[in-house]
């Protein structure tokens, strides 16, 4: 995609003038926290659940958890994952939802339009690409269609996401009362003191009515829709990019809708109507959820806190799918760990990216992985730009954040985390799925790889902090 291939050339800028700071310094440090430390601070006791009338007894939410866990063996994954992210976010665990898994771009298209088309009081989405093409177009005509209709319609896009989109297409939403909000403009005249290029806005949610909503990897661009393709190394252009949303209803659609307004309110978006954002939820499901939002600036980065704690946690299986694979020492150490205590880690990556830097760094470090005894997969077919986890066939993760750094210490992030192993099973049924269609990296095959290879991979090890 266009954008994709401008965010790539502003990684290239950035690491590259960086490059010498890094050679002298030895090493980059990280900001990022000291999870292990989070988590003996965050002590022990069974994490708190909310559910529709308010929070629950402590019996009541041991046998909500009791329920979802097999047997004894995740019982410390759920504990203490759960109580960490309470004790940092501020926000427990919340029972009676239903969540319905998106598998690809067609399935969460046909999701939101199907929600929007219902609104009555309001729509409020986020997103880092927002094209010009045949679906943005049906995105926006909506919007219009709704506006006039007396929905509040509140539509946040990022500025580099959405960089060649042309303004007009935004003004045609402006002018018919749709409030528009561009994350962290480009451009300089926009730029104030406070906002950094870097810090982009990766989210992807939609919230209607205060009642339904989703949250994934899925941007607003026909590579989405298309029929699947292969694609080469480099392109910026792929077809049938394979993603993953989920569909949220129940108490957690209010925490999304948290998240869209604090974003709307930091970076100082028009003033919004007076509408009933949080209306009186009810139960829809059994899923216990938790969204976990992060933010640029952040003492502590919840989705890399949750994703580094789950992995720490793990007792037989890690199951990742991740498109931009560059992991920290932190990941890197979690992983390896967990496959020396006997759990089976398998990791889906593509087999060619649009992005050259993440996609030769990632490989830096296959050798390591594959010592260690982690299953590294790459998909042959299409681009896989989904962001999900399932561990113990118990605790799974949707959302936008990748597996790297620029995603973990630079942009707005959102997950959704599920307790529970109806969802997880759907989920892992759709790991298997891609699992088919990707090839196996072994040892043997992996030393056999190419000398322009190595060198690549030399090279963008180099500048893995800023990719």
């Amino acid at each position: 995609m266009a954008s994709s291939a401008f965010l790539q050339s502003l990684r290239w800028s950035v690491a590259l003038s960086s490059l010498c700071l890094l050679l002298a310094a030895g090493c980059a440090t990280s900001s990022l926290p000291d999870v292990a430390a989070l988590t003996r601070a965050a002590g022990q006791g069974t994490p708190e659940v909310v559910g529709t009338k308010g929070k629950l007894p402590p019996g009541r939410a041991r046998a909500l958890l009791g329920r979802e866990v097999e047997g004894a063996r995740s019982a410390d994954l759920i504990k203490k994952t759960t109580r960490l992210m309470e004790s940092l976010s501020g926000h427990p665990l919340t029972s009676g939802n239903k969540i319905t898994l998106l598998v690809d771009g067609p399935a969460t298209y046909k999701a939101m339009f199907e929600a929007m088309t219902s609104a009555r009081n309001s729509i409020n989405f986020e997103t880092f690409i927002f094209s010009d093409d045949e679906i943005g177009r049906k995105f926006a005509d909506l919007f219009v269609q709704k506006q006039a209709e007396g929905v509040e319609v509140n539509l946040i896009y990022d500025s580099v996401g959405s960089l060649h989109t042309a303004p007009d297409f935004f003004q045609r939403l402006r002018a018919s009362g749709v409030n528009v909000l561009e994350f962290n403009p480009v451009n300089p005249l926009k730029l104030k003191k406070r906002l950094r290029v870097t810090q982009r806005d990766h989210r992807k949610v939609l919230v209607v009515d205060g009642r339904v909503g989703i949250a994934g990897g899925v941007n607003v661009s026909g590579v989405y829709s298309r029929p699947s393709s292969p694609i080469s190394s480099g392109s910026s252009s792929g077809e049938g990019w394979r993603d993953t949303d989920v569909l949220v209803e129940g108490p957690a659609v209010a925490e999304l809708q948290h998240a869209f307004l604090e974003t709307w309110q930091h970076q100082k978006g028009p003033p919004l109507a007076d509408r009933d954002y949080f209306p009186r939820l009810e139960a829809k499901g059994r899923s216990l959820v938790e969204v976990i939002p992060s933010f640029p600036g952040e003492i502590h980065r919840l989705t890399y806190v949750m994703y580094v704690a789950a992995l720490q946690n793990a007792l037989y299986s890690i199951d990742l799918t991740t498109p931009y694979f560059v992991p920290d020492r932190q990941i890197m150490k979690a992983i390896t760990d967990a496959v020396q205590r006997g759990v089976e880690v398998r990791i889906i990556v593509p087999g060619s990216s649009d992005e050259t830097l993440a996609f030769y760094a990632g490989r830096s470090h296959y050798e390591d992985l594959l010592e260690s005894g982690v299953k590294i997969y790459e998909r042959r077919d299409r681009m896989v730009h989904a962001k999900t986890a399932v561990i113990d066939g118990v605790w799974s993760t949707v959302g936008s954040t990748n597996l790297d750094l620029w995603s973990f210490a630079r942009n707005n992030e959102i997950n959704v985390m599920v307790i529970g192993t109806n969802f997880a099973n759907e989920l892992e049924g759709l790991f298997e799925r891609d699992l088919a269609v990707s090839d196996g990296i072994t040892k043997e095959s992996w030393s056999r790889r190419s000398a322009g290879s190595r060198v690549k991979e030399t090279f963008s090890r180099l500048l893995s902090h800023w990719l």
